[in-house]
């Protein structure tokens, strides 16, 4: 029997462990083959974990949870990993293998290849799957079809890279093997960006004095960008602390085009108009294109069935309530009051 501690009990970690027990149990298998057990430094989060059922025991303390274990998995935050390493290194056993889930990943195989002895074998993982809660959200479906990064580090034995592989496969996740400073780069903009335009849009208009008023009228657009938001504010933190140059870098991008936006708003020309037409059309055909990119073993990258119609919800609404209204230019305030060109009645004063 295989013992497996999961270190970090939260979402991720819970799930886990949720995933893992589905996996043996519905082998059919009359002995158990796994023994997980589970730490966390808060104790109602560990209680939690275990009345859930994603752990078998809990241990008291770091060092319990690592001392016994013949697989390790950290699922805490990337600024605890560290520390969890050093613990490791100290009381973990000859052939023990070790592999993460933090966002980041050069720095984590850093710290691994500086702190770990050559007879423990890391290496580095990334599930692409979460959401804004904690413990409370944990479901043994979480990885679902969802990709997940590996990134063995030089040690790393083939034993403990099939290791990793078995337990993505038995999670029924999609692994993908990438270079950890490529990782941090591809995740700093499809991940940390979209993370950190969602608190900005958050901050924006939580300051405005009419915010009180403005929130009623909020709805599902406002709702799903501001989603991120609600993360953990420590996950963020050690996210922005671990691939700072990445991230800047695409935040700057970001901005630079949000200024050509903006630019295009404020002239207002008829010309300017129909440029930011062209860029909402380009911008919605880049998500089509990325909505329908299969897997290397078919099926959709994402669950995009209710987006994939003839007409997009909200051209279905404005087909059924104004017809071919909105399909007229917009007007600039340089056309005549008389009409336009297709002979529209002028208005009656």
């Amino acid at each position: 029997m295989q013992r497996v501690s999961i270190i970090g009990l939260g979402l991720i970690g819970a799930s886990i462990g949720l995933g893992l027990k589905r996996w043996a149990t519905d082998n059919g298998r009359r002995e158990p083959v796994l023994e997980i057990s589970g730490f966390d430094v808060s104790l109602d989060v560990q209680n939690y974990a275990k009345k859930l059922g994603a752990v078998d025991r809990t241990e008291w303390n770091l060092p319990s949870a690592i001392e016994r274990a013949d697989f390790i998995v950290i699922a805490t935050p990337v600024g605890a990993v560290r520390e969890v390493l050093q613990s490791i290194a100290e009381h973990g056993r000859d052939g023990v293998v070790v592999t993460d889930t933090g966002s980041t990943k050069a720095e984590v195989l850093s710290w691994a290849a500086e702190i770990l002895p050559p007879t423990i074998h890391f290496v580095g993982g990334h599930p692409m799957a979460g959401k804004t809660q904690s413990v409370e959200g944990a479901e043994a479906d979480l990885f679902k079809q969802a990709t997940w990064a590996v990134c063995p580090t030089v040690n790393a034995s083939e034993e403990a890279v099939q290791t990793v592989l078995g337990m993505i496969s038995a999670l029924d996740a999609e692994p993908l093997f990438v270079d950890a400073h490529e990782h941090d780069g591809f995740v700093a903009a499809i991940s940390h960006l979209p993370m950190l335009l969602s608190v900005s849009l958050m901050r924006t208009v939580r300051k405005d004095s009419q915010w009180r008023d403005i929130r009623q009228l909020s709805s599902s657009g406002f709702r799903d960008v501001s989603r991120l938001a609600g993360g953990s504010p420590e996950m963020y933190r050690d996210i922005c602390a671990t691939n700072r140059e990445n991230i800047v870098r695409w935040v700057d991008t970001a901005i630079a085009d949000l200024q050509y936006l903006r630019d295009l708003i404020a002239t207002g020309s008829e010309e300017t108009l129909e440029t930011l037409r062209a860029v909402f059309e380009e911008a919605r055909d880049a998500r089509a294109d990325w909505v329908t990119t299969e897997r290397r073993s078919g099926g959709l990258v994402q669950d995009a069935d209710k987006e994939l119609t003839p007409f997009s919800m909200g051209e279905q609404m404005q087909q059924m309530l104004f017809g071919s209204l909105f399909r007229r230019k917009p007007r600039t305030g340089r056309e005549p009051r008389g009409g336009d060109k297709r002979g529209v009645r002028p208005e009656r004063e």
